[in-house]
């Protein structure tokens, strides 16, 4: 067998080693994929292996013609060309397949490595958070814990229940009132006592606060006409030990006025109940029908109808049980369970009686306000003026109130100093009228004394204007306290018909306060005195409608803003 040589070289497309072509001297095998189904294998060719596939076919056809069976023609050899560059293109399709899956491999490697560091970058992030957020979560637990207890502190210090006591209605029993300064005290150490036994075992750090609101002048007054009190001053020596035994107890005098004291209790209420420390509010209402809306109100919270109680003394009235409020025993010991009561002979019948009979016996120039003098200090008296006009104008009773009133109220006694004059008034005798009873009580003050009028002086007394106007405090009360800075007329002498004018024209203005009032010869009307009949005839009465006898009409459209 010959020995073959193997030579590194450098081939070319056509090399005929790529086509499959054996440069030795026998017969030249194509590939397979080179073979057709009709051709069979090439006979060896005369070609050296450096020669190309095209000149090797040529000449081996030239010098193997003769003694070849088989030619191939050049469509053959085409054929071959095409299906080479066939596979030629199949292989650079493979090579750019190649290609582009490497580009894309390294692109997805480069976005990859990118989401990756990003990735690595919020975890330590995240770690980072992690640790600040479990640093923060024990600081806030500590937080949290300090205050919890703060929050708990603050709850549990300084607890109290707190009483408010309408004292206008809910009243201590007088057996403790009589003893003034010392029955005030003990009745403040009951009271403690009884609302500690309430409370229980928390007695010993709840402290107790308590306040009565009360009108003293007021309650003293119906305390002593209900008979329990013999003198106003026991009341007010009893409230004063009251607020003496503890710090925490206070008497609150709201003085005159309606509702008062029941807006200090609500509002007081209200503050408190807001307040976590107040663990109870006793309230002393329960003979007042008018605190039902306010216990409506405060009552819906659950929480708060569980810390607000009712102290009985009078029996609680059927609008505040309607409320569903806890209602504690009943003091009976400690508090009066019955209202007040007018025992004494009521004051408009004396006054209806007095004044029929000194109407009977007084001439009808007499005036009701006497004319103040600056000359004398001496006692007060009466002044009577014999000889005034007698041309006075009476209303009568079938067409006016104040023609019922002028037989039911006495005119009170009139201090004013004036000098030393002695007057005789004669006295006529007459038949002794029937005491008339009114019809219409406005209050505990009753009825103010008629002030008869004369059309001529009220006429005189009303064209004054300006600084004409006279001085009321000055010609009913005395000289002014203001003197030359006061803005009205103080030089002028009126006779005693022009002061009864100057006295109706001040009635027309209410007493601030009212039935309530105490001052013996207040200036000012205590009820409506423009009523003729069933109509208030002033068009512009300061009046409040409860000040009008029941069914009275208005000409004041407005009244009711009074």
């Amino acid at each position: 067998m010959p020995t073959t040589t193997h030579t590194t070289t450098t081939r070319s497309p056509f090399d005929t080693n790529n086509l499959g072509i054996n440069t030795n001297n026998s017969a030249p095998v194509l590939p397979p994929y080179l073979r057709t189904s009709s051709q069979s294998p090439l006979h060896s060719f005369p070609f050296s292996p450096s020669s190309t596939l095209p000149s090797a076919i040529g000449s081996g056809i030239k010098k193997e013609k003769s003694s070849t069976k088989m030619a191939l023609d050049n469509s053959e050899i085409m054929d071959f060309v095409t299906r080479y560059q066939n596979l030629q293109g199949y292989q650079n399709a493979s090579d750019q397949l190649m290609k582009d899956l490497l580009i894309y491999c390294k692109e997805i490697q480069g976005q990859y490595a990118d989401e990756n560091q990003m990735l690595k970058q919020e975890l330590r992030n995240a770690k980072l958070d992690l640790e600040h957020a479990t640093t923060s979560r024990r600081e806030m637990q500590q937080v949290l814990q300090e205050l919890d207890y703060d929050n708990s502190y603050m709850k549990n210090r300084n607890p109290y229940v707190l009483i408010l006591i309408d004292g206008d209605g809910l009243l201590f029993q007088e057996s403790f009132i009589r003893q003034g300064i010392e029955g005030g005290k003990q009745a403040a150490y009951a009271l403690r006592t009884a609302v500690a036994e309430y409370v229980g075992s928390q007695s010993g750090e709840v402290e107790i606060v308590t306040k009565v609101c009360a009108n003293l002048s007021g309650l003293g007054r119906a305390m002593r006409r209900d008979g329990c009190l013999d003198s106003e001053s026991e009341l007010r020596e009893f409230f004063l030990g009251f607020t003496q035994a503890k710090a925490s107890f206070d008497f609150i005098d709201v003085g005159h006025g309606k509702e008062r004291a029941d807006s200090k209790i609500k509002e007081a209420t209200r503050w408190h109940l807001r307040n976590y420390n107040c663990r109870q509010i006793l309230l002393g209402i329960s003979h007042d029908a008018g605190y039902a809306p306010f216990l409506d109100e405060i009552l819906q919270d659950t929480d708060t109808r569980s810390r607000v109680s009712l102290i009985e003394g009078v029996a609680t009235v059927r609008e505040l049980k309607n409320t569903n409020v806890h209602i504690l025993e009943p003091l009976p010991s400690l508090f009066r369970n019955h209202k007040l009561i007018h025992r004494s002979v009521d004051r408009t019948a004396e006054r209806a009686e007095a004044y029929a009979r000194s109407s009977a016996q007084a001439p009808a120039s007499v005036p009701f306000f006497p004319a103040p003098s600056r000359a004398s200090t001496s006692s007060p008296v009466m002044v009577a003026s014999p000889t005034s006009p007698p041309a006075t104008v009476a209303t009568t009773a079938s067409s006016s109130w104040a023609g019922v009133t002028a037989k039911a109220s006495p005119p009170p006694v009139i201090t004013t100093p004036l000098a030393k004059i002695s007057v005789n008034v004669p006295a006529r005798k007459g038949p002794e009228p029937k005491v008339a009873t009114p019809a219409w009580n406005p209050g505990e003050r009753g009825l103010d004394p008629p002030i008869p009028i004369n059309a001529t002086a009220m006429d005189n007394i009303k064209k004054r204007t300006g600084k004409d106007k006279l001085c009321n405090n000055h010609y009913l009360r005395g000289p002014c306290a203001k003197g030359d800075e006061c803005c009205f007329e103080h030089k002028y002498k009126p006779n005693p018909d022009e002061i009864n004018a100057i006295a109706h024209l001040t009635r027309l203005n209410p007493c601030t306060s009212g039935q309530e009032c105490d001052v013996e010869n207040c200036i000012y009307g205590h009820h409506c005195p423009s009523v003729t009949g069933t109509t208030c005839t002033h068009p512009y009465c300061k009046f409040r409608v409860e000040d009008h006898p029941p069914g009275t009409k208005f000409k004041n459209a407005k009244i009711h803003e009074n």
